[in-house]
């Protein structure tokens, strides 16, 4: 041994052939700040080759425990300090793997063994470590700053070392050890949902312990799984008393409180909302103007007046951030006494409202606009259906006599179809995007199963509220620019080079040209109208649609490219959505000459809080909604279904099922008796001998193989092509076409990808 170790004692007691230990190792970085393996050794004066290999052998150690970093080609070793702590939220993988999620840097990846002491949605400090082989930074925890969650809904099990509780994806990975008294307790029986307490979190050598607290039942499938999606991300459900007692306090409208209101209540407000719509948060009114002017009134609810700042009320629905929509359950971000009573546009009740009252050219341009806050009275709750069936048919015997009784109603609706005409067109000179997709509601029985799921029509109703939506909330925020108000935009920016490159070497296919980078809505739209009438424009459109960036709130307006505003904002839906209440106080605070609101948060961390409280929303609704239709399939497995090709990828096909809109793969490995190569560019799998090609839009025959109810995937065998789309014909369809029989330079060999499994839910953008 040629180095002087103060541990050699302890190292030749461990190992025949001693190494530096870590400490020495640590120091003799620390001296020469970063060094490669070959340097340490020749530090070390290590000649010999074991010694070699168990120096780096015992380098990969310290690099995978976090007391090192390692980068470059070769290796480069140096020390970790507290300015590479970072802190992120983890994220678990249904696999067992997982990432910790960061705000300002690539992700950490984080192996099993790291996933062993932590839950999803943990906030923790870690260290990046080294990067694997495919471009990943590793990473290391260092602690847990803080637990999302303390108790959880699993099912009950037992094996030889005993009782635990089996979690659902995606803490499929934790194990939660409870003791037989405990079980015996409850009478608890193995396979029963449980809802149990955490006694000791986990670590990298033990699981979780806990206790049950609650023997659930498993009559409803549904309901339970509502349950467990609100534990698992940490949706409050429950309403804390001191908001409730504030809530329920409040009383019906009286003459006090219309005091410094407009009176809107002779002007005929109504509401147009789905069916089974509970909440009612705007009313539209229109009339025509001298000249072929239009004004129109979008009356929201006045929710400020009651959520009043940093109350009880208030905190409770910051934290919520938006109400969350299950196929058959909301959880509301404000108390129904609330949210269906008294900030709720109910038809014939008085109702305190926040209003944008609009002039619009006869060519559709606003000229003009101004806020105030008022009273109104709801003269009719019309549905969608309704209003879309009288504008096909005045006569038809299912509109109801709110409409076609009251001659001002119907003149409003009358003038509100004639400015919905107008906006339609300016919505397509500026080129705003309106894309081919199927958007699906489910159907249950009386037992709570799923009955059917049907896609859910647009028509011209829909529309016209939407873009009276639109208006009031572009006016809402230019008024906002104007008189810098503090409050948050609805931002939305331009796809990024790398989604656009995909999209400029698709959109070949059809002969259309799309810039490498910094695409306009005028780009995409010339593909959506290209393709609108295609039997594939659904799948053409989705793709379309995931090469978007994701909308957000932030303080800074950047604009939203999707809808083509330069600045917009959210302003009509304050009983669901927090930035709208916000956008309400500062605009009512400015029109009345108040004071703006002085809030606990910053602008920044309002933004952040909301917009990530609204992908919890959409995450858990996804959830829920995969796991009603796995659970749906699993009494379909070895049935045969029509399906379309929405997605390709190296390891197989993402298919929907025309009649039930569900998705599933079908694995490259069960795709056909042939070689299949992936070709990013077309979105093809392009038999290698046989010239076989599947695309977007391919119309084929699958059976279920089969349900995996923990990762939420259904996994499709493909049995037939039925029809091919235009652009996936084979060489025999279209003789001039080259031959796919040889594998392209830019594409990979799909069988070489072993992934397999397909969401059960339908995507959504």
């Amino acid at each position: 041994m040629s180095w002087n170790d103060p541990n050699a004692s302890t190292e030749a007691q461990k190992y025949d052939n001693p190494i530096p230990s870590r400490e020495l190792i640590l120091s003799t970085i620390n001296e020469h700040g970063e060094v490669t393996h070959q340097q340490l050794a020749k530090a070390f004066n290590i000649d010999d080759p074991d010694q070699f290999d168990a120096l780096g052998n015992r380098l990969k150690a310290m690099s995978r425990d976090g007391q090192v970093n390692r980068d470059g080609r070769p290796y480069r070793y140096r020390t970790v300090t507290k300015h590479d702590i970072v802190t992120g939220t983890v994220t678990a993988h249904p696999k067992g793997f997982g990432f910790v999620l960061l705000s300002d840097m690539p992700d950490l990846f984080l192996h099993e063994k790291q996933m062993r002491w932590v839950f999803n949605g943990d906030t923790v400090e870690a260290v990046g470590t080294s990067t694997d082989n495919r471009g990943r930074t590793e990473g290391r925890i260092v602690d847990v700053v803080e637990r999302r969650q303390s108790n959880f809904i699993g099912t009950l099990a037992h094996d030889e070392d005993g009782y635990f509780v089996e979690l659902g994806s995606p803490n499929n990975h934790q194990p939660i050890t409870v003791t037989e008294e405990n079980v015996q307790a409850f009478n608890a029986k193995q396979g029963a949902p449980v809802k149990v307490d955490i006694i000791d979190w986990p670590n990298q050598h033990e699981f979780a312990t806990g206790k049950i607290t609650e023997v659930l039942s498993d009559d409803n499938d549904r309901e339970l799984i509502i349950e467990t999606t609100l534990l698992n991300y940490d949706i409050p459900s429950d309403f804390n008393e001191a908001a409730l007692e504030q809530a329920n306090a409040y009383q019906e409208p009286t003459e006090k409180d219309l005091k410094g209101r407009r009176d809107l209540r002779d002007l005929p407000l109504i509401t147009i909302d789905g069916e089974d719509a509970r909440d009612f948060d705007d009313a539209v009114f229109a009339e025509k103007r001298s000249g072929g002017n239009y004004r129109v009134l979008v009356a929201i609810a006045d929710v400020s007046y009651y959520v009043t700042p940093n109350s009880p009320l208030d905190k409770d629905a910051y934290e919520r951030g938006t109400s969350v929509y299950f196929p058959h359950r909301v959880i509301p971000m404000l108390p129904e006494v609330l949210s269906n009573g008294l900030c709720s546009l109910n038809p014939d009740l008085d109702r305190l409202c926040m209003v944008a009252d609009i002039k619009i050219s006869r060519a559709g341009k606003v000229t003009g606009y101004e806020f105030y806050p008022g009273v109104m009275h709801s003269q009719a709750r019309l549905t969608y259906n309704q209003v879309n069936a009288y504008l096909e048919n005045p006569s038809d015997k299912s509109v109801p006599e709110s409409l076609t009784g009251n001659k001002d109603v119907k003149k409003s609706v009358d003038t509100l179809y004639q400015l919905y005409e107008l906006l339609v067109k300016k919505r397509e000179e500026r080129h705003a995007m309106e894309f081919e997709t199927v958007e699906t509601y489910i159907k249950f029985n009386e037992k709570g199963g799923i009955e059917a799921i049907l896609p859910r029509t647009r028509g011209d109703a829909q529309k016209l509220i939407e873009e009276c939506m639109l208006l009031a909330n572009t006016c809402a925020a230019n008024f906002a620019l104007k008189n810098e108000l503090p409050v948050l935009y609805r931002n939305h920016d331009k796809p990024d080079g790398e989604k656009s490159m995909r999209i400029h070497e698709y959109a070949k296919n059809f002969g259309l040209s799309f810039p490498e980078e910094s695409p306009t809505q005028a780009d995409y739209q010339r593909i959506i109208e290209a393709t609108k009438d295609r039997p594939d424009a659904i799948s053409i459109h989705s793709m379309l649609l995931r090469s978007m960036m994701q909308a957000n709130y932030a303080p800074d307006n950047i604009g939203h490219f999707g809808l083509a505003y330069d600045e917009y904002s959210h302003f009509t839906s304050p009983i669901r959505r927090y930035p709208d209440l916000m956008l309400h106080r500062a605009i009512k605070a400015k029109v009345t000459n108040s004071q703006q609101p002085v809030m606990d948060f910053s602008l920044d961390g309002a933004g952040t809080q909301t917009s990530d409280t609204e992908r919890r929303a959409e995450k858990a609704s996804r959830y829920v909604e995969s796991w009603l239709k796995c659970h749906y399939m699993k009494d379909h497995v070895g049935e045969e279904f029509d399906g379309v090709v929405t997605t390709v990828t190296s390891f197989g096909l993402f298919v929907t099922l025309t009649d039930l809109y569900i998705d599933g793969l079908v694995h490259i490995s069960n795709v056909g008796d042939d070689f299949f190569v992936y070709d990013e560019q077309q979105q093809q799998l392009i038999g290698k001998d046989r010239g076989t090609v599947f695309g977007l839009g391919d119309l084929i025959k699958v059976k279920v193989a089969g349900v995996n109810m923990d990762l939420l995937q259904i996994d499709f065998d493909l049995k037939e092509k039925l029809q091919a789309s235009q652009m996936n014909q084979t060489k025999r369809d279209q003789p001039k076409k080259t031959s796919a029989s040889k594998t392209p330079a830019n594409k990979t060999s799909a069988k070489k990808s072993s992934n397999r499994g397909g969401r059960g839910g339908s995507k959504k953008s």
